[in-house]
């Protein structure tokens, strides 16, 4: 194993400290991804995988190697989420240890020196076949029989720079910290089953999304959920949103970009202060790759602007998915029987002529009653989207992407997006855990399954 060629904008993460907690003018001993990997017990794994490339004598054999690699570190997070071992001084259910984990053999991927002859475009082939591995992505099966199936995703972290920082030299902010609920999530329900009101069995697959439009706009998500979306019953994208509550989003927008991607790809940034319009830069909008029926050139209305929910909204919100649920430190949702609130969230916004900028958002604010006192407004199909009730990031854009998968498939099954609750709430500032933090995760992640198996029960 050699070499020292360039890394990706995610991987030279691995190296940023933090700065000492209760000593901020001093950095940290070891670099956070370090922490987060030995935290995990999964500091032999890239060394161990290393090692396994190292005994590659061709490309074929290397896929192989690299694909069963990445599904072990699958099952390894599944696993320790879920209580079956795993190691490490982290609690079982942090999502961090998997991200830098993947992001650590990514590297060591990118540093082999093989016997054979290897081109860049085989190596980038490689790593992204361990990265779709070590997200479940090869990993979504179903038995036979009578069971109800069930796909849910999750995010990895996000908004890894910036934050609060210390004096300490070389240190970074402290939103490298973040984790992601719905991350943890996934890896909670994946391969669980759920026995339904009615004692039919629910069969719950999960995978894990990237925080970048690169992996969106090359089919990661339709090459994840299409080959199984004339089996399923049932497919729930989750990310993480803001406050106390769940948001449960009604419209789904096209249009996405103007906020970077965890690799700092950003395909429609703002200009001016102004939102630039998807009929002067195609980026703006969502498009779908060839073979998952994409258009040959861009469409302003191929794919369509607009996709709703069909998840069963009354259900979830009146099934009291709140109240088994401890209510973690400084949860602001002002009923104090249950966790976190669940909200219809139908909120968007939208060009109403998509060549000019000008944006209207459509009904806000979101009554929190169900049902509200009057009907939401649907977005004028004439109209170009600017933000689903999800915003325009990669959450909104899973959503829009699942969505479509369904409706292009004739499905008529229970798909929408369930937005978490905020979970970075630490203690102090340079922690790299703390009770707090575990606290949110653990109550978020108990809600969210629970809203999952309302999904599951219908």
């Amino acid at each position: 194993m050699s070499g020292t060629g360039p890394v990706s904008v995610e991987e030279q993460r691995l190296g940023n400290r933090l700065p000492r907690d209760g000593d901020p003018g001093r950095a940290q001993e070891k670099a956070f991804g370090e922490q987060m990997i030995e935290g995990g017990g999964f500091g032999q794994f890239a060394p161990g995988f290393a090692r396994e490339l190292c005994r590659v004598g061709g490309i074929r054999a290397a896929r192989g190697v690299v694909e069963r690699a990445g599904e072990r570190l699958w099952r390894r997070a599944v696993d320790r989420a879920q209580g079956r071992g795993g190691g490490g001084t982290l609690p079982a259910g942090d999502d961090r240890p998997l991200y830098w984990t993947r992001l650590q053999a990514r590297v060591v991927l990118r540093h082999w020196t093989p016997r054979f002859a290897i081109g860049e475009a085989q190596r980038e082939a490689l790593i992204g076949a361990f990265d779709r591995a070590s997200r479940g992505m090869d990993d979504i099966r179903y038995p036979g029989g009578n069971v109800k199936r069930v796909l849910v995703s999750g995010f990895d972290p996000y908004t890894l720079d910036g934050g609060v920082t210390g004096p300490a030299p070389g240190t970074v902010g402290n939103n490298i910290r973040h984790g992601n609920p719905s991350g943890a999530t996934a890896l909670a329900l994946d391969g669980t089953r759920y026995r339904r009101p009615d004692g039919r069995i629910a069969v719950i697959q999960a995978y894990l999304l990237p925080v970048n439009y690169t992996e969106f706009a090359a089919g990661y998500l339709e090459d994840a959920v299409g080959p199984v979306m004339r089996k399923l019953d049932a497919s729930v994208t989750i990310s993480q949103a803001v406050d106390s509550e769940f948001w449960l989003e009604q419209w789904n927008g096209r249009y996405h970009g103007v906020s970077p991607g965890n690799d700092k790809s950003q395909p429609c940034p703002t200009v001016d202060g102004k939102p630039q319009l998807a009929v002067d830069n195609h980026a703006c909008d969502t498009q779908v790759v060839r073979r998952w029926g994409g258009p040959s050139a861009f469409d302003l209305r191929n794919p369509p602007q607009w996709t709703a929910t069909t998840l069963p909204i009354k259900q979830m919100i009146e099934a009291g998915t709140g109240r088994s649920v401890p209510r973690p430190p400084g949860d602001q949702w002002p009923d104090p029987s249950v966790a976190f609130g669940v909200i219809w969230h139908t909120s968007y916004t939208e060009f109403p002529d998509c060549a000019k900028a000008a944006v209207v958002t459509r009904n806000t604010p979101v009554p929190g009653d169900y049902p509200p006192p009057t009907a939401p407004v649907p977005p004028d199909p004439d109209s170009c989207a600017y933000s689903g009730g999800g915003g325009n990031y990669l959450s909104n854009e899973s959503a829009y992407r699942n969505t479509l998968l369904r409706d292009r498939f004739g499905r008529h099954i229970p798909a929408g997006h369930i937005h978490t609750p905020d979970m970075q709430h630490f203690d102090s500032p340079f922690a790299v855990s703390d009770a707090t933090f575990d606290a949110w995760r653990t109550s978020i992640v108990a809600q969210t399954r629970n809203l999952v198996h309302v999904v599951a029960s219908q």
